[in-house]
């Protein structure tokens, strides 16, 4: 029996979500479950989910669908914090590292978790009490942040009861395995895998003579106090602003471990993740990899299909979108994987995915005119040309 009778839903608030709402409708609508959503999200959309508020969407989802990127993610995260719904991720906009499927696979990935064919990856919450008593959460970080015009961040650490450090930076951050590649990562802090227990902590922008960056057990309480040389400070919340701290002020910092629960399929690891997202290059390339392990993906940022093996970018398909067609624009295999047939299989690969999401196509690129002359099977994928246009454009 499927573990899915409820489907919980929440939405980017401006990207187009209704391919992947209606995809998630058809599937529920097939296995009897019910969608819910939030009024003010759904009700962009014309569609058949139930709206209901926050507290009856957590409390009856058995899964909760994130539509959008990283910030989608992380708002979902914090709505389910502490209990043990699985949250899965789909991009719609932009590529994350915290989304596990593309919209063309959303339909197969639910139906893998109502088989109970995934694995779930525990993350790691951190929490603190602003000076007007309010408890807040973040899956990503917790920065005391400089103020333009009012001073430098002059914050100390005490560990354990004992003074640590004390920084003068641009902003101190706090943060989780999770946003190791987030804020901390731009200050120059490491690359940590969100399997890992504990808080990183240290500056961005450092003017003190120790820059260095502190790695701390779950179990180590930790306590940052606004010296009397810093300025005003925001409190930034995943990246929100949720308070402002003074001289004077003391934030005690703890991390939550497991305080959510991310849906993982197994079609990619972090590392690989963090090597497209961050686009990590070896210094030194070693072999060319196997063709047959080659993989398709839709770089929406930077409007492209890419094909990768190992993690390596290989080739791409540039594409832009117009009124009611996606334009295939060039194809470009890198000179290291020629004579591989990745040419095929990105295009193939293109083609099947825009399939998959309903849209037209026309060609102006060479090698994809010619790949749909070898392959009359996509020839209906073809928009009617507009006025103007060549017959491949």
């Amino acid at each position: 029996m499927g573990m899915i009778h409820v489907v919980g839903l929440v939405l980017h608030p401006r990207r187009d979500c209704a391919p992947a709402v209606e995809a998630i409708l058809s599937w529920a609508a097939d296995r009897g479950a019910t969608v819910l959503g939030l009024p003010e999200e759904i009700g962009r959309i014309d569609c058949a989910a139930e709206p209901v508020g926050v507290d009856e969407l957590v409390e009856r989802s058995h899964l909760l669908v994130s539509l959008g990127g990283d910030g989608t993610m992380l708002r979902t995260m914090r709505l389910v914090e502490g209990r043990k719904t699985p949250v899965l991720g789909v991009n719609v906009g932009r590529l994350g590292f915290l989304a596990e499927v593309d919209l063309p696979d959303l339909s197969a990935a639910l139906s893998a978790i109502d088989d109970h064919a995934y694995t779930i990856e525990p993350r790691t919450a951190v929490r603190t009490v602003l000076p007007d008593g309010r408890e807040v959460s973040a899956f990503n970080d917790i920065a005391l942040v400089r103020v333009p015009g009012d001073g430098l961040a002059a914050v100390g650490l005490t560990v354990e009861g004992k003074s640590f450090v004390r920084y003068a930076a641009d902003a101190v951050i706090v943060s989780t395995p999770t946003g190791s590649t987030a804020y901390s990562f731009s200050a120059g802090g490491p690359i940590v895998s969100p399997k890992v227990e504990g808080l990183l902590v240290g500056p961005a922008s450092a003017h003190s003579a120790f820059n260095r960056m502190l790695v701390m057990s779950p179990d180590e309480e930790l306590v940052l106090e606004v010296l009397p040389t810093s300025g005003r400070l925001a409190v930034e919340v995943d990246g929100i602003v949720q308070a402002h701290v003074e001289a004077g002020h003391h934030l005690r910092v703890e991390p939550i471990p497991g305080a959510a629960r991310v849906v993982r399929l197994g079609r990619t690891t972090f590392y690989e993740r963090a090597r497209r997202k961050l686009q990590v290059a070896g210094s030194a390339q070693v072999g060319a990899g196997d063709a047959a392990d080659a993989m398709v993906v839709d770089s929406f940022e930077q409007s492209r299909y890419e094909v990768r093996i190992g993690g390596e970018l290989a080739g791409t398909l540039d594409y832009r979108r117009r009124d009611g067609f996606v334009e295939l624009l060039h194809t470009e295999i890198d000179r290291t994987y020629e004579g591989q047939g990745l040419g095929g299989r990105l295009a193939g690969g293109a083609l099947r995915a825009l399939r998959a999401r309903g849209e037209k196509i026309t060609a102006t690129c060479p090698y994809v005119i010619g790949y749909l002359e070898r392959h009359p099977e996509h020839a209906d994928l073809l928009a009617a040309r507009p006025e103007g246009t060549t017959a491949n454009g």
